[in-house]
């Protein structure tokens, strides 16, 4: 496939930012829609490049979101969060809950023409149980007694015992097996030159620059309505900020001060809808607990009441999100409302402190064994929100005693260098959360590994027990009970100080229909979204 020259000479003016393009007419009062049309470019942007477009290699969102409009998994979720079938047509479940028996599609075919069979999705599973795999999510499948591909279109899993998330993981990309197989899958071209299933097949990847992804015309579900998608690296919010505005970007994820003051304008509004919906993340502060200073859960609960998340909610989301005391989305039926709290409380912190041997020095200062209390908080560079609370956090626990640092790392760097080898003392960070609430991979003490997500090595057995338990069976009732039993125990334990869950406030150009916020978010059924023939802005030229 030949990427057209229209197209690098459209994102040659973006990258130079160039205001002289066009790329700033402003769109006719309320224009009418004339229905879906083919056409059309989404330009996107974000702060960070992909890792690798492996998934399973993948730990980053910016990875597993390019990944996702490439990979098609056998189910997904819809709008309101209910599997349906994605490269399965159909599946059946055992009357003992053991057996998952999967009908797939026929005449899929991969980006690069072959067809698409069963035994690609037996191949993926054995790449995820393979140890030479260096994949985070290996414990779904690890699960699995036996797996085995009967036909082209049949794929069935055998569990030892009934596993919850069962159905869920198959959600997982399925790789092409003729591509990869006999393969070293860490040294594959596919991890920058990826091969699908997928609405969008692969065309570019500049490092630092851009990705560019077109439409696949073989699709099985239709060939999406837009032409291209583009996604722009600009690792300075700022600059993306004036590339929004001046109508280059069509989609920018706002920060509370973007959304409640800087878009506030009649030519933004025309451009652009804003949306505004509770976030599937949190944002929180982890310790490394092989650093003996944060050995002392005392020391952690310390450091939580120290801080002040009312504040942080208040001056820098301005209002936008709500305060977090746990790892999961208030509202889902997994969450308990109910766990013990840590208010901001500067004196039971330095009561804390105190009983877990820290003293001040001459200069205020907390020493233990001639030590001072002090440490670096490690995030990434290109975040204002984060940075802004890190600043809060770092000034707060100066009252009580705590001399604290920051440090911001570029994006790949930081989890290449820092987070995977566990190279930090403590880390502002968040989570992008799922809604199934097996969090085995982020608590379980086994996951604790370079490149696997428990990179704090929190160990607590019982958590162990409790992941195991909520995950091994389907009855709903037995699995909140083991996860609010779960959010209590880390609430006492303050592996993490939980920060916040923020509001998701993405701005998405106005000429872009289709878009339907739901409890899913926003990006669900980004395949369906089309530009009216009269309102569409770039195309596709010959050369």
């Amino acid at each position: 496939m030949v990427f057209l020259q229209g197209v690098f000479l459209l994102l040659a003016a973006l990258l130079a930012g160039g205001c002289g393009t066009g790329a700033e007419r402003e769109l006719p009062e309320a224009p009418a829609d004339t229905g879906p049309a083919y056409g059309d470019i989404f330009i996107d942007a974000g702060i960070g490049d992909a890792s690798t477009l492996i998934p399973p290699l993948a730990t980053d969102a910016t990875s597993h979101g390019i990944a996702g409009l490439i990979y098609n998994g056998l189910v997904k979720y819809d709008g309101d969060l209910n599997l349906v079938g994605d490269l399965a047509e159909s599946w059946e479940i055992s009357p003992d809950n053991l057996t998952l028996t999967f009908k797939l599609r026929k005449g899929v075919k991969w980006h690069d023409g072959a067809p698409f069979t069963a035994r690609d999705v037996l191949f993926t599973y054995q790449v995820m149980v393979d140890p030479k795999t260096p994949t985070a999510y290996a414990g779904d499948y690890q699960q699995v007694k036996r797996a085995e591909a009967p036909d082209d279109y049949t794929f069935r899993v055998t569990y030892e015992r009934p596993f919850a998330p069962a159905l869920a993981s198959w959600g997982l990309a399925i790789l092409p097996r003729h591509l990869l197989e006999g393969q070293d899958i860490t040294q594959s071209p596919l991890a920058r030159a990826p091969v699908g299933t997928g609405p969008f097949r692969f065309r570019e990847w500049r490092a630092g620059e851009r990705i560019v992804l077109t439409a696949n015309p073989d699709y099985f579900a239709g060939r999406p309505y837009l032409d291209s998608y583009v996604y722009l690296i600009k690792p300075d919010l700022s600059t993306m900020f004036m590339e929004l505005k001046a109508g280059n970007l069509d989609r920018m994820n706002l920060t509370p001060l973007q959304y409640r003051r800087q878009t506030a304008y009649p030519k933004f509004e025309r451009l652009y809808q804003k949306y505004r919906y509770v976030a599937f993340s949190y944002v929180y502060l982890g310790y490394n607990l092989e650093d003996p200073r944060f050995a002392d859960r005392r020391v952690r609960q310390a450091l939580t009441h120290a801080i002040n998340r009312e504040e942080i909610i208040q001056g820098v989301l301005l209002g936008l999100g709500q305060e977090a005391t746990g790892p999961y989305k208030p509202g889902t039926w997994f969450y308990n409302p109910h766990v013990p709290r840590f208010p901001y409380n500067p004196a039971r912190a330095r009561e804390l402190l105190a009983e877990a041997g820290w003293r001040p020095n001459g200069e205020g200062i907390l020493e233990k064994d001639g030590r001072p209390f002090e440490f670096t908080i490690l995030t990434n560079q290109g975040n204002t929100i984060r940075e802004q609370a890190a600043q809060i956090i770092q000034r707060r626990l100066k009252e009580v005693g705590v001399r604290v640092k920051i440090r911001t790392v570029e994006w790949a760097a930081f989890i290449a260098e820092f987070i995977n080898k566990g190279r930090f003392e403590a880390v502002l960070l968040g989570w992008t959360t799922g809604q199934d609430p097996d969090v085995y991979d982020i608590w379980h003490s086994s996951k604790t590994r370079p490149g696997e997500l428990n990179f704090i090595h929190y160990r607590n057995p019982e958590v162990d027990r409790l992941l195991e338990e909520g995950r091994h069976t389907f009855d709903r009732e037995k699995r909140r009970a083991a996860y609010f039993r779960l959010q209590e125990i880390l609430a006492e334990d303050q592996p993490y100080t939980f920060l916040f869950v923020p509001d998701a406030l993405p701005a998405i150009a106005r000429r872009f229909r289709g878009v339907k916020p739901a409890a899913a978010g926003i990006d669900y059924n980004f395949p369906e979204w089309y530009v009216p023939r009269p309102e569409q802005k770039y195309r596709l030229s010959p050369f």
